[in-house]
Protein backbone atom coordinates (compact mmCIF):
# COMPACT_ATOMS: atom_id res chain seq x y z
CA UNK A 1 0.00 0.00 0.00
CA UNK A 2 1.68 3.19 -1.21
CA UNK A 3 0.72 6.76 -1.86
CA UNK A 4 1.01 8.62 -5.14
CA UNK A 5 3.79 11.19 -4.85
CA UNK A 6 3.88 12.61 -8.38
CA UNK A 7 1.91 12.79 -11.60
CA UNK A 8 3.31 14.04 -14.88
CA UNK A 9 1.45 14.78 -18.10
CA UNK A 10 2.90 15.26 -21.58
CA UNK A 11 1.91 15.26 -25.22
CA UNK A 12 2.26 11.97 -27.07
CA UNK A 13 2.27 12.65 -30.81
CA UNK A 14 2.12 9.50 -32.93
CA UNK A 15 2.07 9.81 -36.74
CA UNK A 16 -0.20 7.38 -38.57
CA UNK A 17 1.13 5.02 -41.20
CA UNK A 18 -1.61 6.26 -43.57
CA UNK A 19 -4.22 9.05 -43.33
CA UNK A 20 -7.32 7.78 -41.53
CA UNK A 21 -10.62 9.13 -42.85
CA UNK A 22 -14.00 8.63 -41.20
CA UNK A 23 -17.23 10.57 -41.59
CA UNK A 24 -16.13 12.95 -38.80
CA UNK A 25 -12.89 13.95 -40.55
CA UNK A 26 -9.39 12.78 -41.48
CA UNK A 27 -6.51 12.23 -39.06
CA UNK A 28 -2.83 12.17 -39.99
CA UNK A 29 -1.52 11.61 -36.49
CA UNK A 30 -2.75 10.65 -33.07
CA UNK A 31 -2.37 13.69 -30.80
CA UNK A 32 -2.49 11.80 -27.53
CA UNK A 33 -1.80 12.40 -23.85
CA UNK A 34 0.63 10.39 -21.71
CA UNK A 35 0.20 10.35 -17.93
CA UNK A 36 2.80 8.91 -15.57
CA UNK A 37 2.25 8.44 -11.84
CA UNK A 38 4.92 7.49 -9.32
CA UNK A 39 4.28 6.03 -5.89
CA UNK A 40 6.27 6.31 -2.68
CA UNK A 41 7.78 2.85 -3.15
CA UNK A 42 9.15 3.81 -6.58
CA UNK A 43 6.48 2.14 -8.71
CA UNK A 44 5.56 3.86 -11.98
CA UNK A 45 2.21 3.55 -13.72
CA UNK A 46 1.36 4.71 -17.25
CA UNK A 47 -1.88 5.86 -18.83
CA UNK A 48 -2.89 7.25 -22.21
CA UNK A 49 -5.78 9.18 -23.66
CA UNK A 50 -6.56 9.92 -27.31
CA UNK A 51 -8.75 13.02 -27.55
CA UNK A 52 -10.85 13.51 -30.67
CA UNK A 53 -12.86 16.76 -30.56
CA UNK A 54 -15.96 15.54 -32.47
CA UNK A 55 -16.26 12.55 -30.11
CA UNK A 56 -14.67 13.37 -26.73
CA UNK A 57 -15.04 17.16 -26.88
CA UNK A 58 -11.35 17.64 -26.10
CA UNK A 59 -8.26 18.76 -27.93
CA UNK A 60 -4.83 17.52 -26.94
CA UNK A 61 -4.19 20.88 -25.24
CA UNK A 62 -7.38 20.88 -23.16
CA UNK A 63 -6.87 17.21 -22.22
CA UNK A 64 -3.33 17.93 -21.01
CA UNK A 65 -4.53 20.90 -18.97
CA UNK A 66 -7.30 18.83 -17.40
CA UNK A 67 -5.00 15.90 -16.58
CA UNK A 68 -2.50 18.25 -14.92
CA UNK A 69 -5.30 19.78 -12.84
CA UNK A 70 -6.25 16.30 -11.64
CA UNK A 71 -2.93 16.09 -9.80
CA UNK A 72 -4.42 18.05 -6.90
CA UNK A 73 -6.93 15.24 -6.38
CA UNK A 74 -4.54 12.35 -6.95
CA UNK A 75 -1.33 13.29 -5.17
CA UNK A 76 -1.02 11.99 -1.63
CA UNK A 77 -3.77 9.37 -2.12
CA UNK A 78 -3.19 5.65 -1.67
CA UNK A 79 -3.25 3.49 -4.79
CA UNK A 80 -5.23 0.90 -2.79
CA UNK A 81 -8.03 3.48 -2.59
CA UNK A 82 -8.12 3.66 -6.39
CA UNK A 83 -11.91 3.43 -6.62
CA UNK A 84 -12.56 6.52 -4.49
CA UNK A 85 -9.68 8.42 -6.11
CA UNK A 86 -10.99 7.73 -9.60
CA UNK A 87 -14.55 8.56 -8.54
CA UNK A 88 -13.37 11.93 -7.23
CA UNK A 89 -11.49 12.63 -10.46
CA UNK A 90 -14.47 11.77 -12.66
CA UNK A 91 -16.94 13.74 -10.57
CA UNK A 92 -14.69 16.80 -10.64
CA UNK A 93 -13.88 16.52 -14.36
CA UNK A 94 -16.99 15.00 -15.97
CA UNK A 95 -16.40 16.38 -19.49
CA UNK A 96 -12.82 15.24 -20.11
CA UNK A 97 -13.01 11.51 -20.92
CA UNK A 98 -9.59 11.18 -22.57
CA UNK A 99 -7.78 12.94 -19.73
CA UNK A 100 -9.60 10.96 -17.06
CA UNK A 101 -8.97 7.69 -18.92
CA UNK A 102 -5.25 8.44 -18.94
CA UNK A 103 -5.15 9.30 -15.24
CA UNK A 104 -7.36 6.35 -14.25
CA UNK A 105 -5.23 3.91 -16.24
CA UNK A 106 -2.00 5.21 -14.72
CA UNK A 107 -3.40 4.74 -11.21
CA UNK A 108 -4.68 1.23 -11.87
CA UNK A 109 -1.42 0.32 -13.62
CA UNK A 110 0.60 1.47 -10.60
CA UNK A 111 -1.70 -0.37 -8.19
CA UNK A 112 -1.28 -3.63 -10.11
CA UNK A 113 2.46 -3.19 -10.62
CA UNK A 114 2.92 -2.71 -6.87
CA UNK A 115 1.32 -6.10 -6.38
CA UNK A 116 3.02 -7.70 -9.40
CA UNK A 117 -0.37 -8.67 -10.85
CA UNK A 118 -1.69 -8.18 -14.38
CA UNK A 119 -4.49 -5.66 -14.84
CA UNK A 120 -6.80 -8.37 -16.16
CA UNK A 121 -6.85 -10.04 -12.74
CA UNK A 122 -8.37 -6.90 -11.27
CA UNK A 123 -11.34 -7.60 -13.55
CA UNK A 124 -11.58 -11.32 -13.04
CA UNK A 125 -9.08 -13.44 -14.96
CA UNK A 126 -5.51 -13.98 -16.11
CA UNK A 127 -4.16 -12.56 -19.39
CA UNK A 128 -4.80 -14.35 -22.67
CA UNK A 129 -4.36 -13.68 -26.36
CA UNK A 130 -6.89 -11.16 -27.65
CA UNK A 131 -7.85 -11.04 -31.33
CA UNK A 132 -8.89 -7.78 -32.96
CA UNK A 133 -10.43 -6.78 -36.24
CA UNK A 134 -8.87 -4.26 -38.66
CA UNK A 135 -10.55 -1.03 -39.71
CA UNK A 136 -10.74 0.04 -43.35
CA UNK A 137 -11.14 3.84 -43.52
CA UNK A 138 -13.14 5.77 -46.08
CA UNK A 139 -11.21 5.30 -49.32
CA UNK A 140 -11.97 4.93 -53.03
CA UNK A 141 -13.41 1.46 -53.48
CA UNK A 142 -10.34 -0.01 -55.24
CA UNK A 143 -8.02 1.25 -52.51
CA UNK A 144 -10.37 -0.02 -49.82
CA UNK A 145 -10.41 -3.46 -51.43
CA UNK A 146 -6.60 -3.49 -51.60
CA UNK A 147 -6.37 -2.47 -47.93
CA UNK A 148 -8.81 -5.23 -46.98
CA UNK A 149 -6.86 -7.85 -48.96
CA UNK A 150 -3.62 -6.77 -47.31
CA UNK A 151 -5.21 -7.12 -43.88
CA UNK A 152 -6.52 -10.58 -44.73
CA UNK A 153 -3.08 -11.62 -45.94
CA UNK A 154 -1.59 -10.99 -42.48
CA UNK A 155 -4.34 -12.88 -40.69
CA UNK A 156 -7.24 -10.50 -40.06
CA UNK A 157 -10.50 -12.44 -40.31
CA UNK A 158 -12.71 -9.57 -39.10
CA UNK A 159 -12.87 -6.18 -40.82
CA UNK A 160 -14.65 -2.97 -39.83
CA UNK A 161 -15.52 -0.67 -42.73
CA UNK A 162 -15.88 3.06 -42.18
CA UNK A 163 -18.86 4.65 -43.93
CA UNK A 164 -21.17 7.62 -43.44
CA UNK A 165 -20.30 10.19 -46.12
CA UNK A 166 -22.22 9.04 -49.22
CA UNK A 167 -24.54 6.09 -48.72
CA UNK A 168 -24.49 4.99 -52.37
CA UNK A 169 -20.70 5.04 -52.45
CA UNK A 170 -20.69 3.22 -49.11
CA UNK A 171 -22.62 0.34 -50.69
CA UNK A 172 -20.13 0.14 -53.54
CA UNK A 173 -17.13 0.23 -51.18
CA UNK A 174 -18.55 -2.57 -49.03
CA UNK A 175 -19.27 -4.61 -52.14
CA UNK A 176 -15.72 -4.13 -53.44
CA UNK A 177 -14.29 -5.24 -50.10
CA UNK A 178 -16.57 -8.26 -49.98
CA UNK A 179 -15.49 -9.25 -53.48
CA UNK A 180 -11.84 -8.93 -52.48
CA UNK A 181 -12.15 -10.88 -49.21
CA UNK A 182 -15.39 -12.92 -49.40
CA UNK A 183 -14.61 -14.95 -46.28
CA UNK A 184 -14.02 -11.95 -43.99
CA UNK A 185 -16.58 -11.07 -41.33
CA UNK A 186 -17.70 -7.48 -41.96
CA UNK A 187 -18.79 -4.77 -39.56
CA UNK A 188 -19.95 -1.30 -40.65
CA UNK A 189 -19.29 1.95 -38.76
CA UNK A 190 -21.09 5.05 -40.02
CA UNK A 191 -19.85 7.32 -37.19
CA UNK A 192 -23.22 9.13 -36.95
CA UNK A 193 -23.29 9.87 -40.69
CA UNK A 194 -26.72 8.53 -41.68
CA UNK A 195 -30.41 8.90 -40.93
CA UNK A 196 -32.59 5.89 -40.03
CA UNK A 197 -33.96 5.95 -43.60
CA UNK A 198 -30.46 5.94 -45.13
CA UNK A 199 -29.39 3.12 -42.84
CA UNK A 200 -32.37 1.05 -43.95
CA UNK A 201 -31.62 1.78 -47.61
CA UNK A 202 -27.98 0.80 -47.13
CA UNK A 203 -28.79 -2.44 -45.30
CA UNK A 204 -31.35 -3.46 -47.95
CA UNK A 205 -28.96 -2.81 -50.85
CA UNK A 206 -26.11 -4.71 -49.21
CA UNK A 207 -28.40 -7.65 -48.37
CA UNK A 208 -29.65 -7.74 -51.95
CA UNK A 209 -26.07 -8.33 -53.03
CA UNK A 210 -25.81 -11.34 -50.75
CA UNK A 211 -23.44 -9.68 -48.28
CA UNK A 212 -23.82 -10.59 -44.61
CA UNK A 213 -22.99 -7.93 -42.04
CA UNK A 214 -22.19 -8.62 -38.38
CA UNK A 215 -23.43 -5.21 -37.27
CA UNK A 216 -23.90 -1.54 -38.16
CA UNK A 217 -22.33 0.79 -35.61
CA UNK A 218 -23.72 4.21 -34.63
CA UNK A 219 -25.49 5.02 -37.90
CA UNK A 220 -27.28 8.12 -36.55
CA UNK A 221 -26.18 11.13 -34.46
CA UNK A 222 -25.16 10.29 -30.89
CA UNK A 223 -27.93 12.39 -29.33
CA UNK A 224 -30.68 10.83 -31.45
CA UNK A 225 -31.57 7.89 -29.22
CA UNK A 226 -35.08 7.81 -30.67
CA UNK A 227 -33.61 7.55 -34.17
CA UNK A 228 -31.26 4.80 -33.02
CA UNK A 229 -34.23 2.84 -31.65
CA UNK A 230 -36.16 3.46 -34.88
CA UNK A 231 -33.20 2.11 -36.86
CA UNK A 232 -33.17 -1.01 -34.70
CA UNK A 233 -36.80 -1.64 -35.55
CA UNK A 234 -36.29 -1.00 -39.28
CA UNK A 235 -33.10 -2.98 -39.93
CA UNK A 236 -32.46 -6.71 -39.60
CA UNK A 237 -28.69 -6.20 -39.11
CA UNK A 238 -27.78 -5.75 -35.40
CA UNK A 239 -27.31 -2.08 -34.50
CA UNK A 240 -24.53 -0.99 -32.14
CA UNK A 241 -24.52 2.17 -30.04
CA UNK A 242 -21.10 3.81 -29.78
CA UNK A 243 -20.91 7.59 -29.32
CA UNK A 244 -24.35 7.47 -27.67
CA UNK A 245 -22.86 5.66 -24.65
CA UNK A 246 -20.20 7.25 -22.46
CA UNK A 247 -21.55 6.55 -18.97
CA UNK A 248 -23.47 3.78 -17.21
CA UNK A 249 -26.44 6.15 -17.22
CA UNK A 250 -26.22 6.34 -21.02
CA UNK A 251 -26.17 2.55 -21.19
CA UNK A 252 -29.26 2.38 -18.97
CA UNK A 253 -31.13 4.68 -21.35
CA UNK A 254 -30.13 2.65 -24.41
CA UNK A 255 -31.27 -0.66 -22.94
CA UNK A 256 -34.45 0.78 -21.42
CA UNK A 257 -35.48 2.29 -24.77
CA UNK A 258 -34.41 -0.78 -26.79
CA UNK A 259 -32.22 1.57 -28.81
CA UNK A 260 -29.45 -0.89 -29.72
CA UNK A 261 -28.73 -4.58 -30.03
CA UNK A 262 -25.09 -4.04 -29.07
CA UNK A 263 -23.24 -1.51 -26.93
CA UNK A 264 -19.76 -0.56 -28.08
CA UNK A 265 -17.75 0.24 -24.97
CA UNK A 266 -14.57 2.28 -25.27
CA UNK A 267 -12.25 2.97 -22.38
CA UNK A 268 -11.48 6.28 -24.08
CA UNK A 269 -15.09 7.27 -23.42
CA UNK A 270 -15.76 5.57 -20.09
CA UNK A 271 -12.55 4.38 -18.39
CA UNK A 272 -11.98 0.89 -16.99
CA UNK A 273 -14.14 1.07 -13.86
CA UNK A 274 -17.22 2.54 -15.54
CA UNK A 275 -16.74 0.05 -18.36
CA UNK A 276 -17.21 -2.72 -15.80
CA UNK A 277 -20.48 -1.07 -14.76
CA UNK A 278 -21.65 -0.81 -18.38
CA UNK A 279 -20.84 -4.50 -18.88
CA UNK A 280 -23.06 -5.37 -15.92
CA UNK A 281 -25.92 -3.26 -17.28
CA UNK A 282 -25.68 -4.80 -20.75
CA UNK A 283 -25.47 -8.33 -19.42
CA UNK A 284 -28.46 -7.73 -17.16
CA UNK A 285 -30.46 -6.54 -20.15
CA UNK A 286 -29.22 -9.36 -22.42
CA UNK A 287 -27.60 -6.78 -24.71
CA UNK A 288 -24.49 -7.82 -26.61
CA UNK A 289 -21.15 -6.07 -26.13
CA UNK A 290 -18.36 -4.80 -28.33
CA UNK A 291 -15.14 -3.11 -27.22
CA UNK A 292 -13.60 -0.39 -29.34
CA UNK A 293 -10.76 2.08 -29.16
CA UNK A 294 -9.47 5.44 -30.27
CA UNK A 295 -6.11 5.93 -32.02
CA UNK A 296 -4.18 4.78 -28.98
CA UNK A 297 -0.75 3.22 -28.71
CA UNK A 298 -0.11 -0.09 -26.98
CA UNK A 299 -0.60 1.65 -23.63
CA UNK A 300 -4.31 2.26 -24.22
CA UNK A 301 -4.88 -0.73 -26.46
CA UNK A 302 -3.32 -3.25 -24.07
CA UNK A 303 -5.32 -1.74 -21.21
CA UNK A 304 -8.49 -2.47 -23.19
CA UNK A 305 -7.23 -5.96 -24.08
CA UNK A 306 -6.76 -6.67 -20.37
CA UNK A 307 -10.42 -5.74 -19.82
CA UNK A 308 -11.38 -8.19 -22.58
CA UNK A 309 -9.33 -10.95 -20.98
CA UNK A 310 -10.46 -10.14 -17.46
CA UNK A 311 -14.21 -9.96 -18.11
CA UNK A 312 -14.69 -12.32 -21.09
CA UNK A 313 -17.72 -10.17 -21.89
CA UNK A 314 -17.22 -9.08 -25.49
CA UNK A 315 -18.56 -10.71 -28.64
CA UNK A 316 -16.81 -8.16 -30.88
CA UNK A 317 -13.29 -6.77 -30.43
CA UNK A 318 -12.14 -3.66 -32.30
CA UNK A 319 -8.74 -2.86 -30.80
CA UNK A 320 -6.65 -1.97 -33.82
CA UNK A 321 -5.72 1.64 -32.99
CA UNK A 322 -2.03 0.92 -32.51
CA UNK A 323 -1.93 -1.11 -35.72
CA UNK A 324 -2.60 2.14 -37.60
CA UNK A 325 0.42 3.97 -36.17
CA UNK A 326 3.69 4.46 -38.01
CA UNK A 327 5.53 3.51 -34.80
CA UNK A 328 4.10 2.28 -31.52
CA UNK A 329 5.37 3.04 -28.02
CA UNK A 330 6.75 -0.52 -27.84
CA UNK A 331 7.75 -3.00 -30.55
CA UNK A 332 4.73 -5.04 -31.66
CA UNK A 333 4.05 -7.82 -34.12
CA UNK A 334 1.83 -7.16 -37.08
CA UNK A 335 -1.41 -9.08 -37.22
CA UNK A 336 -4.66 -9.46 -35.31
CA UNK A 337 -3.33 -10.93 -32.04
CA UNK A 338 -2.55 -8.84 -28.97
CA UNK A 339 -0.16 -10.63 -26.63
CA UNK A 340 -0.74 -8.97 -23.28
CA UNK A 341 1.29 -9.42 -20.12
CA UNK A 342 1.66 -7.93 -16.66
CA UNK A 343 2.26 -6.54 -14.20
CA UNK A 344 -0.34 -3.86 -14.76
CA UNK A 345 -1.13 -3.48 -18.45
CA UNK A 346 2.42 -4.62 -19.15
CA UNK A 347 3.50 -1.67 -21.32
CA UNK A 348 6.48 0.45 -20.37
CA UNK A 349 6.73 2.97 -23.20
CA UNK A 350 10.00 3.31 -25.08
CA UNK A 351 9.99 7.03 -25.83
Amino acid sequence: MSEIISISVEALDLPLAEPFEISLGTQHEASNVLVTVETADGTTGYGEGSPLPPVTGETQTTAIEAARSMATIVKGRLTSNYRSVIQDVRQTFPKTPSATFAVETAILDAYCREREMPLSELFGSTPRLVETDMTIPILPRSEAAERAASAANVGYEHLKIKTGNDVSEDVERVSAIHDAVPDAALKIDANQGWTPKETTWFADRVANRGIHLELIEQPVPATDVTGLADTCRRVDVPIAADETVFTPQDAMRVVSENAADIINVKLGKSGPLATADIIAIAQGADTDLMIGCMLESAIGIHTSAHIVAGTDAFSYVDLDGNRLLENDTIPIRDGPIHEITGPGHGVTPEL
